[in-house]
């Protein structure tokens, strides 16, 4: 087809507030052509989502929206609600975020399927069902005439995200808006749904406009990257060049944020420091010259035009004064790198011992007179050893068991099954005494959601204050010990009268970490502490986390679902499935070669920030879904999902399905695999 398929021209995206015209968007402009993906990317309130929202024409009408937005010569921007009916669904299909707010929860999943083709179709009900059946089937949700009866609250997040894919390729739309389709997703479901999301634009042959901030899915997936940055377009590449040459200094701060997974050394992240500028107070001239270590006055006078980035242009442009110095220029050659690499210190003592941990819950039915009807098996056999100065990651899918392991560590109290030794005492025989004055101080947590953890009506100062008023300090050694917490974090002083819905996302979890590290404590553990910052300001907290175990000889440990986070921190990892470790054993090794089907599919399913890699690397695909945790099987709990099993001999795989393996130790690492 000749011409783009969306043409974006010059769009301003403007929203009203208290203060004043808020200017989300500022000249964006961009194309995407038939059967291509372009990917947006950028930090968080940067304008992405706003422009993907105002393509689909969902944003709400009190909303200025100027410009040229047009699909195959159709204008959008200025039709009403009955012509965006037509257009919205039909030829634009809108993949959101959180599946489970974009499905109705009163409706089962094939209902809503067959309205969202019988409103554009005259299909009769029934045909429109089997066609709501072959859309759950092409998206690969197994048994699908049966599932098509079921409501959203019974599919898993990844199930829940297909079904979104379902509905919005129901009617071969010709553009398919994609708005962080995999945030929050384990790395096995991401992958699928990346697979599922390429296989509905091969079928419809429909454009796609990638929203997202995980640039290793840009590497993998798109053929166009596009850089937003405080409402603009700062570069726009062919992915091949985005990754080898960038010639913005924010693109190349964004690509040395990025862990990879493949590195063959550890060495710190090189994170762009301070935040974007707010909407209502943008600096003048380039909005990322505070931030940039190569601004210079010019810069600061008028905002830069997209300009080819090299005299050939190749279609790679770029919004900087100085890009000619930015390409061929590594990270770390540019900002600033503040954190020397995380030595080893292992100490020999051993922090936390855990020996044989299980844990079940009660499943019951009925609502007056509730009666047990099973039993959820959460945590199985679980043993493992933290010293001080290690990093110990917790890995695996959603419903592994991760996080009850945590749990039940946290708790301090005698466990359900096998035991838990801190710093030497047996939390079942250690006395109340212990338990509180040295055993609470000694292991702290820190929570995913930050914001959710904190009191919004304390300030920093009391935030930081309560555990060290609960340790017994008086307030002159209150006060010095918050001024060393900010001094170690890096908050500044002036933050102390701030409330924590006024400061940003990392610099919350940078006072999480503090008030966690309050009362000096040897255990610190984190659950899924970095899973929703940006990835800049996610390099400075793995960072910070870095340094800080260095320096304090903490222990950590880690609950983590992505693995290229994994890497970056982890001295050993202990892949967890269905309650149960797999394997166990230092970082390194494990990534160079794992020896469990289960841990070697998890580990090729890890984005790489790399398009020549990503693309031509070995991939292995799990099918279906982790089952519950209900009814454990007989033997191996991963040989239904197994790809290796069927490749085993015939007595190898009887053992699989009636005998649970036990963990073997191979040069250091424990397997529990009948072919390991």
């Amino acid at each position: 087809m000749t011409g783009p398929l969306l043409s974006v021209r010059d769009l301003h995206v403007t929203f009203p507030s208290e203060n004043g015209p808020i200017g989300a968007v500022r000249g964006v402009s961009f194309e995407v052509n038939h059967g291509r993906t372009v990917a947006l990317v950028g930090e968080s309130g940067s304008g992405k989502s706003a422009i993907a929202m105002s393509v689909a024409g969902l944003l709400p009408p009190t909303t200025k929206i100027t410009g040229d937005v047009r699909l195959d010569d159709q204008p959008l921007l200025g039709l009403t609600d009955r012509q965006w009916s037509s257009v919205r669904g039909r030829r634009i299909g809108v993949v959101f975020q959180n599946s489970l707010s974009a499905l109705t929860p009163i409706l089962s999943v094939g209902r809503q399927l067959t309205d969202a083709v019988r409103v554009h179709t005259d299909l009769p009900k029934r045909r429109a069902w089997q066609r709501a059946v072959e859309l759950l089937d092409l998206v690969g949700i197994a048994d699908p005439a049966r599932r098509a009866h079921e409501f959203p609250h019974q599919f898993s997040g990844g199930m829940r995200q297909r079904v979104g894919i379902a509905l919005a390729i129901a009617n071969n739309p010709d553009l398919i808006i994609a708005d962080e389709p995999t945030t929050a997703l384990d790395v096995t479901v991401q992958a699928q749904i990346l697979d599922v999301l390429e296989l509905a634009k091969a079928e419809t042959g429909a454009g796609v406009l990638l929203i997202t901030h995980d640039l290793g899915v840009v590497a993998g997936h798109a053929d166009e990257a596009v850089v937003i940055y405080a409402g603009r377009v700062v570069e726009r590449a062919p992915v091949d060049k985005f990754y080898r040459a960038p010639a913005m200094p924010y693109t190349l701060g964004l690509l040395g944020s990025v862990p990879d997974p493949e590195a063959a050394d550890r060495r710190p992240l090189v994170p762009i420091d301070g935040e974007p500028p707010s909407p209502l107070h943008r600096p003048p001239g380039c909005a990322f010259a505070p931030r940039c270590p190569l601004a210079e006055d010019a810069c600061l006078r008028a905002e830069p035009e997209l300009m080819p980035a090299t005299v050939q242009g190749n279609g790679h442009t770029v919004a900087c004064l100085r890009s000619a110095e930015v390409q061929g220029r590594r990270p770390n050659d540019l900002f600033r790198d503040t954190v020397t690499a995380d030595a080893k210190v292992l100490g020999h003592e051993t922090v936390l011992r855990v020996r044989g941990l299980g844990r079940t819950f009660p499943i019951t039915k009925g609502v007056v007179l509730r009666r047990r009807v099973g039993t959820l098996h959460a945590v199985n056999d679980i043993s493992f050893d933290i010293r001080t100065g290690e990093t110990l990651c917790l890995v695996g899918e959603t419903g592994s068991g991760k996080s009850t392991t945590l749990l039940e560590i946290l708790r301090l109290r005698p466990p359900e099954r096998g035991s838990i030794e801190v710093l030497g005492y047996d939390v079942a025989s250690a006395s109340a005494h212990d338990i509180a004055t040295h055993l609470r101080r000694s292991v702290q947590l820190v929570m995913q959601d930050s914001q959710a953890a904190m009191d919004p009506r304390l300030p920093v100062f009391e935030l930081l204050a309560e555990p060290l008023h609960s340790a017994g300090l008086n307030a002159r050694a209150m006060g010095e010990r918050v001024s060393e917490l900010l001094d170690l974090v890096g908050l500044s002083p002036d933050s102390l009268d701030r409330f924590p819905v006024t400061l940003s996302g990392g610099q919350r979890q940078r006072l999480a970490i503090a008030r966690a590290l309050a009362t000096r404590p040897r255990l610190l553990a984190l659950d899924e502490p970095v899973s929703a910052l940006d990835v800049s300001v996610r390099a400075s907290v793995l960072n910070l986390l870095a340094q800080l175990k260095a320096e304090l000889g903490l222990a950590l440990l880690v609950v983590a679902h992505d693995l290229a986070v994994v890497r970056h921190i982890a001295d050993r990892i202990a892949v967890m499935y269905l309650g149960h470790v797999v394997e166990i054993g230092p970082s390194e090794t494990l990534f160079a070669s794992p020896r469990h089907p289960y841990t070697q599919a998890l580990l090729s399913a890890v984005p790489i920030p790399d398009p020549q890699r990503e693309r031509n690397r070995r991939r292995i695909v799990l099918t279906g879904e982790q089952p519950a945790a209900a009814g454990l099987p007989d033997g191996c709990v991963f040989a239904a999902r197994c790809p290796l099993r069927p490749t085993l001999p015939e007595s190898l795989q009887r053992s699989c399905r009636t005998k649970r393996p036990a963990s073997v130790n191979y040069g250091g690492v424990q397997v529990a695999c009948h072919a390991a």
